[in-house]
């Protein structure tokens, strides 16, 4: 029984991971398609979408599972918890991709604002910080988590800046408000990826030390 329910754990983690490799491609592709102008890109990650969907409902069937017939130790019921958490926030990623995407599709009606720069800057970090979170739950690397924790601030103030920059525009002129506030959602949803990576790297911290980390604790523990 006992071989049984960690050959079922293991596939757990497995799919979890396969789940996440296709979230962290739907990321990226979101923002190739937006900087490279490209409908067809965009168009296949809204289509693709279900495939994540459908990924985390089998997760969340087994994790279910998992917890109803066996009796997990403290350690594998953090981790069947945690994968419940994760699964949640990769699902939530893969929806903010498709966002971003279907703004793309609304910008490309039109001619572009202004060069990209800050977006793709800001979506390079929000994506280290989701592949750090991911490789900090392979790796059970709690340093790591509680790094990608920090970089959060980072993230948060590129996202004000680029509003800032991009109200000067609808202020200067009411004709470029429908593409600024396209931009603005972007960078939001951008924004709101990161804020599930630190998710993801409060809970490698949870289940490795098992203590949370949550509301800023990491800061006050440190000082």
């Amino acid at each position: 029984m006992e071989r049984h329910f960690d050959s079922e754990l293991g596939q757990l983690k497995e799919k979890l991971l396969r789940m996440a490799g296709m979230v962290e491609e739907a990321v990226s592709l979101s923002i190739k398609a937006l900087v490279d102008r490209d409908e067809p890109l965009a168009q296949k990650i809204i289509k693709e979408d279900q495939q994540i969907n459908q990924i985390e409902i089998e997760i969340d069937e087994m994790a279910f599972r998992l917890l109803a017939l066996h009796q997990p130790t403290a350690v594998d019921l953090r981790f069947i918890i945690m994968a419940l958490r994760i699964n949640t926030d990769l699902e939530r990623m893969g929806d903010l991709a498709v966002n971003i995407s279907e703004r793309t599709l609304d910008l490309l009606k039109e001619p572009l604002l202004k060069p990209l720069i800050d977006i793709p800057r800001m979506a390079a970090m929000a994506q280290k910080m989701v592949k750090d979170s991911l490789d900090a739950f392979v790796n059970k690397d709690a340093d790591l988590g509680r790094s990608v924790c920090k970089r959060d601030d980072e993230v948060d103030d590129l996202n004000l800046q680029i509003f800032r920059e991009l109200l000067t525009y609808m202020s200067e002129d009411p004709h470029t408000i429908k593409r600024a506030i396209d931009l603005i959602l972007i960078a939001k949803h951008l924004e709101r990826i990161a804020d599930h990576a630190t998710n993801i790297g409060e809970d490698v911290v949870y289940l490795v030390k098992g203590k949370s980390i949550k509301h800023r604790v990491y800061e006050k523990t440190e000082q």
